[in-house]
């Protein structure tokens, strides 16, 4: 069993800077958990603890129910993929995936069986006498995960490694990884700040901000059911509209006032998200994925004007820039200050009104997440 278990980790540098607070997170035997959040919220330091790499400030993590805080990195049986390949550029492909071997000292049959059943795996096999020089960025990024995968270690901990390739190869290489780890079984810890990574790759995504775990959960709870704000507008793309609003009961039927457009509550929201009748008369936040608004045939009551003022054509989609007269709200802001008054359309196609158009926009009331003034999810 290899489970990572993060009991109440903190960790702070010099000046009572806080850069882990109070985690809790359990990584579960053969598991790939993908780290994600915006720079410096902590997430490459707490794999680093992981690691051995940096000292644990308060709390315990455990290794395969080993408490590892003062063992060395190299008593922690963990394998690492840097960002920059970390590759010796002296040497050739088989070399840099023998290294780590010998430094274990194993027979020389043990290691070449090793290296011949890790080049076939990454189809490196042509490639194992060339220097590092001669290879792609996509190469050598698979030679840096065989020097993970050689070593046979319990962990695997991968800290951006896609970083430095073009979008191509980045899909390419995330669809190797993710299929590598599933028939490897080893325990994994994913870091990006790229939430399509994140949500492509992990079997479940912990979300960190300023050193906090914000929310813990497969893709697809993550992306339906944001714990909070903060993770309703960093996960998905374009992330969730989080607009002003006030929640009024009309005729017996709790409809959200956004704009000029009264829209109905359905049955779906409120079953997802009990304790929403509470609210009625009191101002809340209403999140709005941009794929739950659409153009509306006509005018009425639910209808919402707006005017566009940039276009995104992506070709299987396009996406509008409008103003809606709606106050939103800035997700990464931590008082959750007012952000103007765009909401983000995400539209099938490529046929789309211009810029500058004036349009009656439908929000589908399915789609709705509400949340309470201070960001958190009324679930």
């Amino acid at each position: 069993m290899s489970e990572i278990v993060f009991d109440n980790v903190s960790k702070a540098y010099e000046g009572g800077n806080n850069v882990i607070e109070g985690l809790n997170l359990e990584v579960a035997d053969g598991e790939l958990l993908v780290l994600v959040g915006p720079s410096g919220c902590g997430k490459s330091t707490a794999m680093r603890m992981v690691a051995g790499l940096e000292e644990i400030g308060g709390g315990e993590i455990r290794i395969g129910g080993q408490v590892v805080n003062d063992l060395p990195p190299q008593r922690r049986n963990v394998a690492m993929v840097f960002q920059n390949y970390a590759l010796y550029p002296h040497m050739s492909v088989r070399r840099n995936l023998e290294f780590p071997l010998r430094m274990q000292k194993l027979p020389k049959a043990e290691i070449a069986r090793r290296v011949e059943e890790t080049a076939q795996m990454l189809d490196l096999d042509e490639l194992l006498e060339r220097r590092p020089k001669a290879l792609s960025g996509g190469q050598r990024q698979r030679v840096a995960m065989g020097r993970a995968i050689v070593r046979d270690a319990e962990v695997f901990l991968m800290d951006e490694p896609l970083s430095n390739l073009d979008a191509r190869l980045r899909v390419q290489i995330r669809t190797e990884i993710a299929a590598l780890q599933a028939r490897l079984g080893v325990t994994t810890i994913y870091v990006t700040h790229d939430q399509v990574e994140a949500m492509t790759l992990g079997q479940r995504v912990a979300v960190m901000r300023g050193g906090r775990l914000q929310q813990v959960a497969p893709p697809r709870e993550l992306y339906e059911h944001p714990a909070n704000v903060f993770v309703a507008g960093f996960i998905g793309s374009p992330g969730m509209n989080v607009l002003r609003t006030r929640l009024s009961r009309t005729d017996g039927v709790l409809v959200l006032h956004l704009g000029d457009a009264l829209v109905p509550l359905p049955e779906s929201v409120l079953r997802n998200q009990p304790g929403v009748e509470e609210w009625a008369g009191r101002d809340l936040l209403a999140g709005v994925r941009p794929e739950a608004i659409a153009l509306a045939e006509g005018e009425g009551d639910e209808t919402l004007a707006a005017t566009v003022r940039a276009v995104e054509s992506l070709g299987h989609e396009t996406i509008l820039h409008c103003d809606s007269g709606i106050d939103n709200v800035a997700t990464d802001s931590p008082e959750l200050a007012t952000a103007g008054t765009s909401l983000v359309v995400v539209l099938p196609g490529h046929e789309a009104p211009r810029s500058g158009e004036a349009l009656r926009l439908r929000i589908k009331g399915e789609g709705l997440r509400l949340f309470a003034p201070d960001g958190r999810a009324l679930a």
